[in-house]
């Protein structure tokens, strides 16, 4: 007797209606029913994705202690001719993998097959292995080592000790549970004769997988002789394992096909219908967020029908190797089942070969060297990061594919709601940044035209200065290359400390070129109190009595604030009489003390930042905000930073823009020591400046893009996606160049106002605060002599 299924399945719109659907109702049900409910189910958890692994299929032997009546995967020793595949072979095979742009190296191979074979033992012997899991652990490090291709191994049955020694050299294993009906190891049977198809043995390895904190992917394998309630109790007992360990992440169900030479070559196999009720059922019985997969390549012809039932994953399709265990159906091409996809009306998107919902605790999950490469390999959603492009890196971006027709029904609605003046919530923002092909240029021009209206086609930029008067800092910022300590050296400079001449002279030259403002920041120096800020302030009025001080962050003022035992508020009153002007809104990074208790763990919380920035609003004192983007953060931490940016502003109207700072990691801390990503991708970095437009719009009016972070492409992209800023053309840039950046330090007017037009935009010089600059100004900035060489 079957288990009732306990599974609540939440479908507002379905005629089951929210209630619990026992094993009877699947046996009995219509399969148009359970098909509709299926799809409902993986589009709440999936929305428009269907996800695939572009892998590198690597069959390290096909010798096999098992004789499983439809398998022609395994052979024995005088058919191969070697029994393991020897390191040479294994790296050619790798590195063809790599130089497709795979991902994933799949290591297949057979059950302990030096338990049934002398050639297997003396193969190994003369290798100086003592098991076959323990020559795949050696091959997987190697492969990993060489070539950076992310190892995930299938090599059956496994204890506790085996995982153990697997687990430090792959991202993920796997084991198709196949099926645990007894009668299959019975006299007749598929599995008889095979002692690691017994379902004790099979059972037991989900269950200590699962305890070694292993990404696991199984699966039932049909029509192999057992009952459609056996499969039920099969996909039960697979759900019961995952409640107890959350380490399953991927359900696959496999149909059955027959194959010439086998003992099953004139078995029958599953139809259409018993395939498409499998996968349903999977879906109903999982929910909306586990992975459910059918390998297309066993039923070509039918990829709509397969997407009806629910799944939402393709498997690992390989460019370069076949699938080893059926031969005899050929892999679909990448960009042909990207297209039918579309079809569909879902998006191909390429994942790794471990899942997002275990690289999101990446950590917990595997071990440190597998954990920072797959950060490194993946994105903000978890997918597959799949192009070079950067912030901060000269290289070109890549193209936004458009192959669906038609844009998701979600992400429209959110759009329509949001041009009308609807505030998208927290689930809404993070569901846009999921935007990709067609989505993602509606997104876009939904920005753009929000932008238009709120600022026509002027896009503006500020001639100002950055003057980071330390790099001295007590503070240990995770994502900061730019910090140092007293003595502390690097590639990207020594430590130092402008004396106040050196503020005053730097002040004094912007202002003969043109310059309306200095932007002052620095690392937060032990000898600092808030009567150096105020210093600061007086040397800059001292040299340029007119300049615009823009200074201080959030962080600055709290700590000068507390050297002089001043409030805040009274802080910020005597700084303004000394001549400070606005604040720039660093210091925010990420505002969800979830992240900062990792990125910046000693800095203000998030709540004291925007205290900061409310008090210096209720004095008349205006302020920037912006984000720092792309480490270790999620999407949904995008989309609460936006809402509590937009929340304050409705209290005090207090900040004249937004600006997005995408990571920049190559000589980050975080990055280099593992625990970040390599910036936002491309996509992500358009989506910011557009996402972010859609939901400050009206109330925060400009969205400016920082030419250091995005280059001269990523600025013509951002443009056409609701940017009408380019900030300032800064003279000098410390930070992000400390950081890695390679796009320069100085963006002179006539260089912005060339980007500008190349967009079909016209350029206009402002103020900090947005308005008309002095004609003497602009006639300054440009005639402005080059810069004096500064030590």
């Amino acid at each position: 007797m079957v288990a009732n299924i306990t599974y609540v399945i939440r479908i507002r719109t379905a005629s089951l209606g929210a209630q619990k659907i026992s094993t009877d109702h699947l046996l009995k049900a219509p399969l148009s029913e359970l098909l509709e409910h299926a799809a409902t189910l993986r589009d709440s958890g999936h929305t428009d994705r269907l996800s695939y692994s572009r892998k590198v299929f690597i069959p390290l032997t096909r010798l096999c202690r098992d004789s499983c009546s439809y398998c022609t995967f395994a052979t024995t020793p005088s058919n191969v001719p070697t029994p393991y595949l020897s390191p040479d072979d294994i790296l050619k095979i790798a590195r063809n993998g790599e130089a497709a742009g795979c991902k994933e190296a799949l290591f297949t191979l057979g059950d302990k097959p030096e338990l049934r074979y002398e050639a297997a033992r003396e193969a190994l012997s003369d290798m100086g292995y003592d098991s076959t899991i323990h020559y795949l652990a050696a091959m997987c490090r190697l492969v990993f080592e060489e070539t950076g291709l992310l190892p995930h191994a299938n090599p059956g049955a496994m204890t506790t000790e085996e995982l153990d020694m697997l687990r430090p050299v792959t991202v993920s294993m796997g084991m198709m549970l196949e099926s645990t009906a007894p009668t299959l190891c019975e006299p007749g049977g598929v599995h008889y004769g095979s002692p690691d198809k017994t379902p004790e043995s099979r059972l037991q390895t989900l269950r200590n997988a699962g305890e070694a904190k292993v990404p696991f992917t199984t699966g039932i394998l049909i029509g192999i002789g057992e009952t459609r309630e056996q499969r039920l109790g099969d996909l039960l007992t697979i759900r019961d394992v995952h409640e107890t360990h959350g380490h399953i992440q991927e359900v696959i169900i496999q149909n059955f096909r027959a194959k010439p030479t086998t003992r099953m070559a004139n078995a029958p196999e599953p139809d259409l219908d018993d395939l498409l009720w499998t996968i349903a059922c999977a879906r109903l019985i999982f929910g909306p967020e586990m992975n459910i997969q059918a390998p297309p390549n066993l039923s070509p012809g039918v990829y709509p029908k397969l997407v009806s039932a629910g799944l939402n994953d393709w498997g690992g399709i390989s460019p370069v190797t076949p699938d080893h265990v059926n031969p005899e159906a050929a892999w679909p091409e990448i960009e042909t089942l990207a297209e039918r996809s579309a079809e569909t009306g879902k998006t191909l998107v390429e994942r790794l070969a471990v899942y997002p919902s275990h690289i999101r605790d990446a950590t917990h999950w595997m071990e440190p060297a597998m954990a920072t490469a797959t950060l490194r390999a993946s994105d903000a959603g978890g997918l597959a990061r799949t192009e070079d492009w950067a912030p901060g890196v000269d290289t070109a971006s890549p193209a936004i594919s458009t192959l669906r027709s038609r844009p998701s029904p979600g992400i429209s609605t959110i759009l329509e709601k949001a041009a009308l003046g609807d505030v998208p919530n927290e689930t809404e923002i993070a569901r846009l940044f999921q935007a990709r092909d067609i989505d993602f240029v509606e997104l876009c021009e939904t920005a753009n035209t929000l932008r238009r209206a709120t600022n026509g086609d002027d896009v503006t930029y500020v001639v100002n200065r950055n003057i980071n008067y330390t790099n001295i800092c007590t503070y240990r910022c995770t994502f900061c290359a730019f910090s140092k300590g007293k003595t502390a050296e690097n590639l990207r400079g020594k430590p130092y400390r402008l004396d106040m001449e050196e503020i005053g002279r730097r002040t004094a030259e912007a202002w003969s070129r043109g310059a309306t403002e200095v932007c002052l920041q620095g690392g937060i120096h032990p000898d600092y109190t808030g009567e150096t800020y105020l210093d600061i302030c007086a040397a800059v009025k001292d040299a340029a009595p007119d300049m615009h001080i823009h200074a201080f962050s959030p962080l600055e003022i709290t700590q000068g604030a507390q050297t002089l035992n001043l409030s805040i508020e009274g802080f910020l009153s005597r700084l303004k009489d000394a001549g400070l002007s606005t604040l720039p809104g660093t210091a925010a990074e990420i505002l969800d003390d979830e992240v900062r208790a990792i990125l910046c763990p000693d800095k203000l919380n998030t709540d004291e930042w925007l205290s900061v920035m409310e008090t210096a609003h209720g004095l008349g004192l205006r302020t920037t905000a912006t984000i720092m983007y792309g480490h270790m953060e999620q999407t949904v931490h995008w989309a609460r930073h936006l809402l509590r940016i937009r929340a304050l502003q409705e209290r005090t109207g207090g900040f004249t823009e937004f600006v997005p700072l995408p990571f920049v990691h190559m000589e980050a801390p975080a990055y280099l020591k593992g625990f970040a990503r390599r910036g936002p991708t491309f996509r992500e970095a358009v989506l910011m400046h557009a996402i972010s437009r859609i939901v400050l719009h009206p109330i925060i009016p400009n969205i400016q893009v920082s030419w250091v972070k995005m280059g001269e492409e990523g600025i013509q992209a951002c443009l056409n996606s609701g940017v009408n800023d380019l900030g300032g053309t800064l003279m000098n840039e410390s930070i992000s160049r400390a950081a890695g950046t390679v796009h320069g330090q100085e963006c002179g007017p006539l260089e912005m106002e060339r980007m500008i037009t190349d967009a079909g935009r016209r350029a206009v010089q402002r103020t900090t605060l947005y308005n008309k600059v002095p004609s003497e100004r602009i006639s300054a900035s440009y005639n402005a002599e080059p810069l004096a060489a500064i030590a």
